[in-house]
């Protein structure tokens, strides 16, 4: 889905904001969704396709410095562009400390809203694609018997087949089969891919794994 025509999601009180965003917005082909609040945008259900969000920091009920703080904890395939028609320095130092792809300061130009929205699709786009990758890997670390999980803990220390069978108590030829397997089963085509695998799991929380030997 990371292909997809991208959504832009526009959070203004002003309508006439909102309504100039979503025309300019449309022409360049991607889809624009508008709110008149904060708490109108969260009851909107999430999307699985790249995006991001134009997001006013004056807002009637929760302002957007306050909506950010939401978003970051759950959304981060989502990056934020913070309209404002009063910005100071703290406030855009806030923003941008927390992750807001940009803050724009009330009038800007076409050009330049267009760019800082090109560049918050990619960025989405590019973290859809780590976390879809990543999840495929989680999804075939999980099919891995526990043998199978022992047997890549221990390849990609380095041991050789003979050293991880002695660690395991198994024959070497078992230890082949069980690494065959293993390798199917996480799509590895050599060790070095493998071992890059890890590392992208590595700071991902321990899955289950089948415990049939």
């Amino acid at each position: 889905m990371s292909h997809a025509p991208p959504i832009v999601f526009i959070v203004d009180d002003d309508v006439s904001v909102r309504e100039s965003l979503e025309a300019l917005i449309n022409l360049t082909g991607s889809q624009a969704e508008t709110f008149a609040s904060a708490e109108e945008f969260l009851a909107r259900p999430r999307v699985s396709v790249p995006n991001c969000l134009i997001l006013d920091v004056s807002l009637p009920d929760l302002n957007g410095l306050e909506l950010q703080k939401q978003i970051t904890a759950d959304r981060a395939d989502m990056p934020i562009i913070f309209i404002t028609g009063y910005g100071d320095v703290p406030m855009t130092v806030q923003a941008m400390k927390a992750g807001a792809a940009e803050f724009l300061t009330k009038p800007f130009s076409e050009d330049v809203l267009l760019d800082a929205i090109s560049q918050a699709i990619e960025r989405s786009r590019e973290t859809m694609d780590r976390d879809a990758e990543l999840q495929a890997l989680r999804d075939d670390q999980a099919t891995l018997s526990r043998r199978e999980w022992e047997v890549m803990t221990l390849v990609i220390s380095g041991l050789m087949n003979k050293q991880v069978g002695f660690e395991l108590g198994i024959s070497e030829i078992t230890v082949k089969a069980h690494r065959g397997r293993m390798m199917q089963k996480m799509k590895a085509r050599s060790l070095a891919e493998l071992v890059n695998m890890n590392a992208k799991l590595r700071p991902a929380l321990p899955v289950k794994v089948d415990n049939r030997l």
